[in-house]
C-alpha cells in the first residue's frame, strides 16, 4: 500500500515537452515515436509541443503529419530562424503542463529518460532537474569550446552551475511563469534560469551520438551564444578595458618621465620605429575598447526598441 501510494505521488498529472526544432525532418517520427512510448506511463495527461524555428527542410510538414495523427501535439512554427532560445521562449508560452520537460530534437537526449527528470524533481522538491552528461558523444572541438564557455563564463559573470549541464531538464510551472516577466532580447533564456537563482537537482545522464542529420550549432552561434551571457550578465569587459586603461596611462607617466631624466642627463637616441609600433599599439588598444563600449550600447539600443523576441506564423492546438 505504501509503495503505491509513493508511485502515485511521484507521477504527475500534466506533462508538456517542449522541443525546439531546426532541420530534423529525417529524427521527427523516431522521436515522436519514443515520446508516446514513455508519456502515457508517466502523467495522466500530456501534450507535445514541437516549435519550428524556421527549417529549411520539410520539417514542418513533418509537424503537420504528425499533429493529423496525434492530438497530443502542439505545432508552432515560426516565420523565421529565431535560433534555439528564442524558440524556447516561443514554446514556453504556450505551454500548459504542471511540468515542462524542455529537450532537443535530435535525439542526443534520449526520450527514455524523460521519467528519471520528472522523478529526480519530484523526488527532491526543486524547481528544476537538469541533465548532467556523464560523456557527450560529440567531437574534440565541440567539447573543447563547451569546456572553455564554462570556464569563463564561471569566472566573469554571476551565474554558476555544475559542469556539463544540457538543455535536456524538467521544469516546474512556477518557473515558466517566473521566466515569462524577463523579457530581455539580447539574453538566452537558459541562462535566464540560473540567473533567477531557480533551485535545481542534476541528473546524470548518457547523450547518444545525433540520430541523423547535423547539427545547426555552428561555431558562429556557439560565440554569438557566449557572447550573449557575457554581455547580458557581466560587466567583466567593460572592467577590464579601465583597467587596461589605468595601467597603460600609469606606464606612459612613467616611461615619459624616464625619457624626461635620460635626455637631461645624455640625451635620447632617435626611434621612430618604436614611436609608430607605440602608436600602432595604442591605436588597437582603442579600437578594442571602443568595440566594448559599442557592444553594450548595441544591446541598450535592441533593448529599447522593444522589438519580440520571436515572431510566430502559424498555431496548430
Amino acid at each position: 500500500m505504501k509503495k503505491k501510494m509513493n508511485e502515485m505521488k511521484m507521477k504527475a498529472n500534466f506533462i508538456s515537452v517542449l522541443i525546439p526544432v531546426y532541420n530534423n525532418q529525417e529524427i521527427l517520427y523516431e522521436l515522436h515515436k519514443r515520446l508516446v512510448q514513455v508519456l502515457p506511463r508517466l502523467c495522466s495527461e500530456y501534450e507535445i509541443v514541437m516549435v519550428d524555428d524556421g527549417s529549411e527542410d520539410d520539417s514542418w510538414k513533418k509537424i503537420e503529419e504528425l499533429k493529423n495523427q496525434d492530438n497530443h501535439i502542439v505545432a508552432i512554427k515560426l516565420i523565421r530562424n529565431f535560433g534555439q532560445q528564442n524558440a524556447i521562449a516561443a514554446g514556453l508560452d504556450h505551454v500548459a503542463g504542471d511540468i515542462v520537460v524542455i529537450m532537443d530534437a535530435d535525439l542526443q537526449d534520449r526520450p527514455e529518460d524523460v521519467p528519471r527528470l520528472v522523478e529526480a524533481l519530484l523526488r527532491e522538491d526543486v524547481s528544476m532537474a537538469i541533465a548532467k552528461w556523464k560523456s557527450r558523444r560529440d567531437d574534440w572541438f565541440r567539447k573543447s569550446v563547451s569546456r572553455l564557455f564554462y570556464r569563463v563564463s564561471q569566472r566573469i559573470t554571476k551565474i554558476k552551475h555544475v559542469p556539463n549541464l544540457g538543455v535536456f531538464r524538467a521544469i516546474r510551472k512556477e518557473v515558466v511563469l517566473e521566466l515569462k516577466k524577463y523579457q530581455e532580447k539580447t539574453s538566452s533564456t537558459l541562462s535566464l534560469l540560473y540567473w533567477i537563482g531557480m533551485d535545481y537537482t542534476a541528473v546524470e545522464l548518457e547523450r547518444d551520438r545525433r540520430y541523423a542529420g547535423k547539427s545547426g550549432y555552428t561555431v558562429k552561434k556557439m560565440l554569438r551564444l557566449a557572447l550573449d551571457r557575457i554581455f547580458s550578465f557581466s560587466m567583466f569587459p567593460i572592467r577590464v578595458a579601465i583597467y587596461t586603461g589605468l595601467t597603460i596611462s600609469i606606464l606612459s607617466f612613467l616611461l615619459g618621465l624616464g625619457l624626461i631624466i635620460r635626455n637631461i642627463y645624455g640625451g635620447v637616441a632617435p626611434g621612430w620605429t618604436s614611436i609608430i609600433v607605440l602608436v600602432l599599439f595604442f591605436f588597437g588598444i582603442n579600437f578594442i575598447f571602443l568595440g566594448i563600449i559599442g557592444e553594450y550600447l548595441g544591446r541598450v539600443f535592441m533593448e529599447s526598441k522593444q522589438r519580440p523576441k520571436f515572431i510566430i506564423k502559424k498555431i496548430l492546438k
